[in-house]
């Protein structure tokens, strides 16, 4: 089965975790509706439902990578995978962080990619 899956931090393009999408099919970038926010986590990034856009990118997966991912991200402790976002390339899967109260830092821009 395919699946769409937007990422916003590590997984994108030139950041630390992006070869886990090397055989995926990067189909473009998207920015989400204003109903999350970004946090940084030092070293990584945490997104929760918030009023915010947040950058990033959409690909196409397979079950096998979907499955490799949601190892990475820690899913059901650390992240969970239960919501999909409207993107123009379909419905896609968005990892949202469990525990709020490790979110310091806000990255108002939304964008994990313009972090200082």
């Amino acid at each position: 089965m395919q699946h769409l899956l937007f990422v916003y931090g590590t997984l994108r393009k030139g950041e630390s975790n992006q070869a886990f999408l090397e055989s995926a099919e990067f189909l473009g970038s998207h920015e989400t509706a204003p109903e999350y926010a970004l946090y940084d986590l030092s070293g990584h990034p945490a997104v929760v439902e918030g009023h915010s856009s947040i950058q990033g990118e959409v690909y196409l997966l397979d079950d096998e990578m979907l499955a490799r991912i949601d190892k990475l991200e820690d899913v059901p402790i650390e992240y969970r995978r239960e919501q999909q976002i409207d993107t123009p390339f379909g419905r896609a899967w968005i990892y949202l962080y469990q525990d709020t109260s490790q979110l310091d830092v806000l990255l108002s821009s939304g964008d994990w990619c313009q972090r200082v």
